[in-house]
């Protein structure tokens, strides 16, 4: 058995763990820091472990037969689920779900916190030197918080803005149903619409699938109070980008922190640049940005080489027809 590890972000502690491991199980291993350069001997690898996106570009290792396994250290795997995307139809894919919830969550505080008491503005004068003025800004507690996907950076989240006191925090997803002691209301999907209209932060941190895409529509964008804020962290198809650029601009909004868009990078051209109130952030809420998150997610990776190996279940398998 052969083990392709592509190991851009990978220290020498995260490597020497999977070394070590991989000699236990009697795994042959090799690593590169590009996935479009397979190592000699590694073309027929039966499992290989990296970041998708970078998968999809390696034409060698798509096209392979004997790829049976691809664990993916993000946690989004929409781009790898296209038809013809890998040769092996049947190609086992996992993702690394549960090791960004720490992180993403910290980033989503940060940029709530930065809209809401005004930061934004006030770094942009110190930028040229200037003494801003007081203005009128908005405190976490006792805002009404909706978080419209639940999974594990839902939850993260929800457990730290807990501590700053708002007045609820309300919980979507499709099955409307959390284990989750942090929200104070879980509402299936379907009771979105009523929900938005008392909503001063709206939290969004949903995959995509045919479900999710365009959720967050001009309709919808126009159910939510003037004053209240959005924050993006799934996936950019889940919002119509032009009902939010028209809503912000018009200050239908209060502000909008967005990690993830349609189109990626965006481009220099795109209006969002120009959008008012709005903060933009370069897809780096989560990703292999922090020990922390390389860390849990290089735990998991063993964790669930062990189970390959010995024939038992793996966790975070990807379902094609769910999309996640």
């Amino acid at each position: 058995m052969k083990l392709l590890v592509c190991d851009e972000v990978l220290n020498e502690r995260h490597k020497e763990k999977i070394t070590n491991l991989a000699g236990k199980l009697g795994i042959e291993l090799g690593f590169t820091s590009n996935a479009k350069i397979v190592p000699f001997g590694f073309l027929d690898a039966d499992i290989v472990y990296g970041y998708g996106f970078n998968l999809t570009q390696a034409v060698e290792i798509r096209n392979s037969e004997n790829l049976k396994w691809a664990a993916v250290t993000s946690a989004g795997v929409d781009f790898m689920l296209k038809p013809g995307m890998f040769k092996n139809e049947n190609l086992l894919i996992t993702n690394s779900s549960g090791s960004y919830g720490v992180t993403i969550a910290e980033h989503i505080v940060a940029v709530s916190i930065m809209m809401m008491r005004k930061l934004t503005s006030f770094y942009a004068d110190s930028l040229q030197g200037k003494w801003g003025h007081p203005v009128l800004q908005r405190n976490i507690k006792g805002s009404r918080i909706a978080v419209l996907g639940t999974g594990d950076i839902g939850k993260c989240f929800a457990r730290r803005i807990k501590a700053f006191e708002p007045e609820s925090i309300v919980g979507i997803s499709r099955s409307g149903i959390s284990e989750e002691e942090s929200f104070d209301r879980m509402l299936a999907v379907d009771r979105l619409d009523e929900v938005l209209p008392e909503t001063d932060l709206l939290v969004m941190s949903l995959p995509e699938t045919p479900e999710t895409k365009g959720i967050l529509s001009k309709e919808r964008i126009n159910l939510l109070p003037n004053d209240a804020y959005i924050v993006n962290v799934g996936r950019g198809s889940a919002i119509d980008e032009e009902a939010l650029i028209d809503a912000l601009n018009e200050e239908r909004l209060a502000g909008a922190a967005l990690d993830v868009f349609m189109q990626e990078p965006l481009p220099e051209e795109s209006p969002l640049w120009h959008t008012k109130n709005l903060l933009i952030t370069p897809h780096v809420a989560g990703n292999m940005t922090t020990d922390y998150t390389v860390d849990i997610n290089v735990d998991m990776f063993c964790e669930n080489l062990v189970n390959y190996v010995e024939g038992k279940p793996l966790k975070n398998v990807i379902s094609r027809e769910r999309g996640y």
